[in-house]
């Protein structure tokens, strides 16, 4: 009887062989993590890069009818053509 207490003591049977149930959900949360953070900082970038594009375009064009070489209907036309998508 000694020896069966002790076997079912020692062996608790097998689904407690190999790693833990949630081990392979730590990798998997970092991957996940890592994606996140590298996909909004590549979204981040383009989405900043068009929009200095476009400010540069209509800083060139404030200035061009700052100086008088464009009226006010041409800036604001060419404004326009700028700020559509």
């Amino acid at each position: 009887m000694n020896a069966v207490a002790t076997t079912l003591v020692t062996h608790a049977g097998p689904w407690h062989e190999g790693p833990p149930f949630p081990f392979f959900l730590i990798p998997l949360f970092w991957l996940l993590l890592f994606a996140a953070v590298f996909t909004f900082a590549v979204l981040g970038r383009r989405r900043r890069r068009a929009e200095h594009g476009a400010r540069a375009g209509e800083r060139v064009l404030a200035e061009r009818f700052a100086e008088g070489s464009i009226t006010e209907q041409e800036f604001r036309a060419r404004r326009a053509v700028l700020r559509e998508k």
